[in-house]
């Protein structure tokens, strides 16, 4: 058995952080540390993390002594790791029993650099809310199609509790990005090894993902209740921060018509923050970014972003077709 290094991060965790360390504990791949970094918390998370590294000598607790973030707390344990193989956990979930013979099992059959999973998602109380993450944020067919670089390269499918990878990409990603929202740092190591090696995945859950009000990033969509111009505004600022930070790290990339790409882009979104009807700039560029996502996505953010005045009217008439609804 080849051994994992198991990362978890915590901050103020003691809701759920025991469900998750005994869900990890008892795998049944049993060969794992399980390296622990606690930013700080407050409630009684370290009494939690004492406590079972006292039953069991595979956890490796560290503290920090100044608040880092959720990023900067990930790349602290990254630079820890000394096994073969190396898996991020959250604080919050619960894996299933078989979840990391699995994915090493996959990573290995496949020979491939880093594997990730589906996700059920429960509720703080355990109870099924979606059967599959996947077909919830409709990334079962693109993942199903296209899985690889090219695919990641607009928008992330990649759930960082999930996955699993080999050591000897961590030098190819680190320092991890620290500058953005978006660009997290399951995203960033998933799109950097899928650049030129083999990014596997397994079409079935192996963790319950725990949606509740304290998640740092969870499956409610952002856009849910807002004013249109403040979606596209947000579609806009998302995409500028993340082709910005692809510029500001294009180091890490390979290819030099990526790092052109990604100026390109960046010029693009700056353009669309002055159009307020109908946007004829670029259309090409459009339909290059979305190819690998799907129908609908294509269409809403097509309309969203370049022909606001009718995206606008038609969410007005949603919004208003809604209200008689509740009504009826």
């Amino acid at each position: 058995m080849e051994k994992v290094d198991i990362l978890l991060a915590t901050y103020n965790g003691e809701n759920y952080l025991k469900e998750q360390l005994d869900s990890i504990l008892n795998q049944t791949y049993s060969d794992f540390r399980l390296l622990i970094s606690d930013d700080m918390s407050t409630d009684k998370t370290k009494e939690i993390l004492e406590e079972y590294s006292k039953k069991d000598n595979r956890i490796i607790i560290f503290e920090h002594d100044k608040n880092v973030g959720v990023v900067s707390n990930f790349e602290f344990l990254l630079k820890q790791v000394k096994s073969k193989y190396y898996a991020f956990s959250d604080q919050d979930d619960i894996w299933n029993k078989n979840k990391l013979e699995k994915s090493i099992s996959k990573l290995e059959s496949e020979n491939a650099d880093i594997v990730f999973t589906d996700l059920e998602v429960v509720d703080n109380n355990k109870e099924t809310i979606y059967k599959s993450y996947w077909e919830l944020k409709e990334f079962k067919e693109k993942i199903l199609k296209y899985n690889g670089f090219e695919a990641l390269y607009l928008t992330n499918y990649v759930t960082g509790c999930t996955i699993l990878a080999k050591t000897e990409t961590i030098t190819k990603c680190l320092p991890l990005p620290k500058t953005s929202k978006y660009i997290l740092h399951d995203y960033w190591i998933a799109l950097i090894i899928s650049q030129s090696g083999k990014i596997a995945f397994i079409e079935e859950p192996t963790i319950k993902y725990r949606q509740h009000k304290n998640n740092k990033v969870g499956s409610k969509k952002k856009s849910d209740n807002m004013a249109f111009k403040d979606i596209r505004n947000m579609f806009i600022e998302v995409k500028k921060e993340h082709f910005q930070v692809f510029i500001d790290n294009e180091d890490k990339f390979e290819d030099e018509s990526v790092k052109a790409l990604s100026k390109k882009s960046l010029e693009y979104y700056k353009k669309l923050e002055r159009v307020k009807f109908i946007n004829f700039y670029n259309w090409k560029l459009f339909f290059k970014l979305y190819k690998y996502e799907n129908k609908k996505y294509i269409f809403e953010n097509f309309l969203i972003l370049n022909v606001p005045i009718v995206a606008g009217l038609l969410i007005k008439i949603r919004n208003v077709l809604k209200g008689i609804k509740k009504w009826v």
